[in-house]
């Protein structure tokens, strides 16, 4: 084997082992435990910004939600406020599945959301119709969400489209008293 064919090999070695990503398992030790169900009961603010594929910050927003359980199913109602004036909102419906794994429908989420938690952290999968100027975009959300002390929880979302990143989301939530 020649030396360009060594170095293509391991250089494809290194992206596909980047793309794997670090297992959810991996935080099964890690206090406090976030259980959605317990976590997003009442009420919750979220403050966030959108980041493109530079790093830039695209837009600002704020998310006021109040979470309530219906027959066994946590139901998100989140209000959108964004720096510019606009406002949106979603309407999650989430099913516990196991002690681990959850799904989730919303009105503009394509398909089924899926999540799995373990410890502190939860990894949420989903792809987003998002309404633009010129047509629907079909975006693919990977987020990942730790709980910390005091009622904090991190969220930082990875955005792609066609398996390339377009930005980040990352939002910090407070649990209201």
């Amino acid at each position: 084997m020649n030396r360009m064919t060594a170095l293509l090999l391991m250089l494809t070695a290194l992206l596909l082992s980047g793309c794997a990503g670090v297992p959810v398992e991996r935080y099964a030790d890690n206090r406090p435990a976030l259980v959605l169900e317990d976590y997003f009961a009442g009420q919750t603010t979220a403050w966030g910004i959108f980041q493109d594929g530079g790093g830039e910050v695209i837009r600002r927003f704020r998310v006021d939600i109040d979470g309530r359980m219906e027959n066994g199913t946590l139901v998100l109602d989140e209000s959108f406020q964004y720096a510019d004036g606009e406002t949106d909102r979603r309407v999650w419906r989430i099913e516990r599945l196991d002690e681990h794994r959850y799904r989730g429908q919303a009105g503009d989420i394509i398909g089924t959301a899926t999540g799995v938690r373990h410890g502190n952290a939860l990894n949420w999968r989903y792809t987003l119709a998002l309404e633009t100027g010129d047509g629907t975009w079909q975006l693919d959300f990977n987020d990942w969400m730790y709980l910390l002390e005091d009622g904090v929880l991190i969220n930082r979302a990875e955005v792609t489209k066609w398996g390339f990143r377009v930005g980040e989301v990352t939002l910090f939530f407070k649990k209201e008293d």
